[in-house]
């Protein structure tokens, strides 16, 4: 029987993958289902299949969707509640109290808020480590999004599970419920070394390897994690991970930005990957990760946005910008992060940092339809002479027009498709006051 496909997008330009190389002029990607049947020239694949719908940007680029590896997505509800501060007092003093009167309901409306924004600056996945995490898949669901996701687990109690051992019902419960989904997968997620004890970390090790699942943990992201651990443990956070017997190709570290030579060279033998979440750790001030030596070790770097109250957007094109220029001025070396190098972290190697390399983060014959279109008749991206280097250095998610995820259209012609844009707005402001109310009893 004749291969077959129902929608071909098409442009200007196809960027199958992050190489300059590789890009198709009048290009296309043909669609069955959720799967990419055929990649090439757009003529021949129309010939091809007569009968797909064809989504045409006469002035597009169609590439793969983005992967931002580490996010908080619910937080939007306290984007600039709380800026210009160090990380633990961030948290313990603004981030915390309020987070003690959490609901569903802030979680679900919140999720929504960071899903809309992520869809239409060009985002197709998602790695979420947050609380009432059975919301942020409710959402991600509705919503078609693409998403790794899990309940945080830490020693104190939970506003969304109380006492730690109803906190590991609540991993299993997501397994459970979420095992067969198409576009939610279930993470193990440890907060950090400095909120969780020993004994937890190595339940969620073993809840990891029972699931085949990612370990998801904050890791050695600030100096008072690093003294912190050492005082307690006697060695660095990812040298008590490894003590521990954690590290290993499962394990997702977000941050890493206080590494030891040591510390880089574990990463890379024990095969664990790093999200790098640089505008984050530059409003807080914890400094620079070393992704340049991480990536000469050959250790797997992604890029994230962190949450939204700490970055302040989860914008992964203006994320990859940041990326490429921070590491310049940090090493003195304009050679160091180039463009195609840090668009791969984006796509690719966030496809690779969540085990799904095989099934996302390139446009290829046999992966899931994840795939953006830009409009590149715009000033700012005028002339074009290197596609990579537009898309790190000038391109802005607004520029965004199409979006496809698992061979669904979420979004055609910067309208939301999966969701009703005004309303989560809407709910989204009337939460603004719930939260105000919580944030000023919470600071007596």
């Amino acid at each position: 029987m004749d291969q077959q496909a129902n929608l071909i997008v098409s442009g200007k330009y196809l960027m199958p993958t992050w190489r300059q190389a590789d890009c198709i002029k009048h290009g296309a990607a043909a669609v069955h289902g959720d799967t990419i049947v055929a990649v090439g020239d757009r003529i021949e694949l129309r010939e091809r299949f007569p009968d797909a719908e064809e989504l045409h940007e006469p002035a597009g680029l169609v590439m793969p969707g983005l992967i931002n590896t580490h996010t908080h997505a619910p937080m939007s509800y306290l984007r600039g509640i709380a800026d210009d501060l160090p990380l633990m007092t961030w948290l313990q003093e603004h981030i915390f109290p309020v987070e003690k009167k959490l609901d569903p309901d802030m979680v679900y409306h919140s999720t929504r808020l960071s899903i809309a924004e992520m869809i239409k600056s060009g985002t197709t996945s998602f790695c979420d480590m947050y609380l009432f995490a059975d919301q942020v898949a409710r959402a991600a669901a509705r919503a078609g999004m693409r998403a790794w996701l899990g309940e945080v687990l830490y020693d104190f109690d939970s506003p969304s599970y109380g006492p730690l051992k109803n906190g590991y019902d609540c991993v299993n419960d997501l397994f459970a419920a979420y095992c067969q989904h198409p576009l939610i997968t279930v993470t193990v997620d440890a907060h950090s070394v400095y909120t969780c004890a020993p004994s937890l970390l190595k339940t969620c090790g073993s809840l990891s390897e029972k699931h085949g699942s990612l370990f998801v943990v904050h890791l050695s992201e600030t100096d008072s994690e690093v003294e912190t651990c050492r005082d307690r443990y006697g060695a660095t956070p990812v040298e008590h991970l490894d003590n521990l017997g954690l590290l290993n190709e499962r394990v997702l570290a977000a941050h890493c930005v206080k590494l030891t030579q040591k510390d880089i060279e574990t990463l890379a033998e024990r095969s664990v990957k790093v999200s790098h979440c640089v505008e984050s750790n530059m409003k807080l001030a914890s400094g620079a990760a070393p992704v340049p030596e991480l990536l000469k070790r050959k250790v797997t770097v992604s890029i994230g946005t962190d949450g939204p109250a700490s970055n302040n957007d989860v914008d992964m094109f203006s994320e990859m910008s940041s990326v490429a220029k921070v590491h310049k001025v940090v090493n003195m070396d304009p050679t160091v992060m180039d463009a195609e190098t840090t668009l791969y972290c984006a796509t690719m190697g966030g496809a690779e940092a969540l085990g799904a390399g095989a099934s996302i983060g390139s446009l290829e014959p046999g992966k899931k339809a994840d795939l953006i279109v830009l409009d590149l008749d715009q000033p700012h991206l005028t002339p074009l002479y290197n596609i990579p280097s537009h898309l790190v250095y000038a391109a802005r998610g607004a520029d965004v027009v199409h979006s496809v995820i698992n061979g669904t259209m979420v979004m055609r012609n910067r309208e939301l498709l999966t969701l009703d844009e005004a309303e989560v707005i809407d709910a989204m402001n009337r939460l603004r006051s719930k939260v105000l109310k919580i944030r000023d009893q919470a600071a007596g």
